[in-house]
């Protein structure tokens, strides 16, 4: 069982946290609404693992050439393509049944999940910029379906931090790969053609630009009229200089670690970065209930 857990890449599923911030910050934690978040939860993570499964069928003679993706279960030889197609079908029908029960709109965002990955893995992973968009809005779709999907209402700050945030991170993955393969001597072609397209200076303003948005945003929504309003208090800003240090904290780890090319490594592997979500979260909630 080890090589079709590492193959369905569990430890990614905390990405999909971003479905559970709907009901958080729209003041929803009744039992019927969480109910339906964490069944779009379960329908993401399914989902996330059947396009990782996809990924890497796609992309398995770029991995067998990549510093650590030829560890891969597929790239290395441990599971054989059928299994995986079997696999990625079974996720796939698992997933839509999950978002149906969480709600219609649930399974037509799960849909859009799907087709913006095929989509990405077919032709735009190979376009500068747009690949990083088209990851990012994977990331939308998430807030969308534990918003929207679920009959709630939500911020535009709130949106605009969210695609901030995932662009932020998506720049900062394709830095990581660039540290990792010039540090290696790889060539970029082969292991990722976009890579050609990027250069160190782009990516350090671009990631510039999405921290700053990131900040700016998330305090805009934290002092909105509506949002005051909604959550009968002011005092939300107090949890912006948590926001500031994880940001930090993940550039610290980018350019003096050579991480950022797994998130959700990253993120559970640094107890900097445990403690600051922890305590942003916790303080959240106490502020907010």
């Amino acid at each position: 069982m080890k090589p079709y857990l590492k193959l369905i890449r569990p430890h990614q599923w905390i990405k999909n946290g971003f479905v559970l911030i709907g009901p958080l910050f729209a003041h929803r934690l009744d039992a019927l609404t969480l109910q339906s978040a964490f069944l779009a939860f379960l329908a993401f993570c399914a989902s996330a693992s059947c396009v990782y499964v996809f990924n890497d069928l796609l992309d398995v003679e770029a991995d067998r050439q990549h510093p650590t993706k030829c560890k891969r279960p597929i790239a290395a030889g441990l599971i054989q393509p059928a299994r995986a197609w079997a696999l990625t079908l079974l996720l796939a029908a698992t997933a839509a049944l999950l978002a149906l029960v969480a709600g219609p709109w649930v399974l037509a965002l799960v849909v859009c999940y799907w087709l913006i990955n095929i989509a990405y893995s077919l032709r735009y992973k190979h376009v500068a910029i747009l690949d990083v968009f088209m990851i990012a809005s994977g990331f939308m779709l998430r807030i969308l379906a534990g918003t929207l999907g679920l009959g709630l209402g939500v911020s535009n700050w709130l949106l605009l931090c969210g695609m901030m945030v995932t662009l932020f991170l998506g720049f900062a993955k394709r830095r990581a790969e660039l540290l990792l393969l010039d540090g290696q001597r790889h060539d970029r072609n082969a292991v990722r053609r976009v890579l050609e397209d990027y250069s160190a200076p782009l990516l350090d303003h671009c990631i510039s630009v999405c921290a700053a948005g990131t900040i700016v945003s998330y305090s805009l929504f934290t002092m909105s009229a509506d949002t005051v309003r909604i959550h009968g208090t002011d005092k939300l800003i107090y949890t912006v200089p948590f926001i500031i240090y994880g940001i930090f904290r993940y550039l610290y780890l980018l350019h003096g670690h050579g991480r950022g090319n797994d998130t959700a490594s990253d993120l559970l592997q640094d107890r900097h970065l445990i403690m600051t979500v922890g305590c942003w979260l916790g303080l959240s909630v106490w502020l907010i209930y």
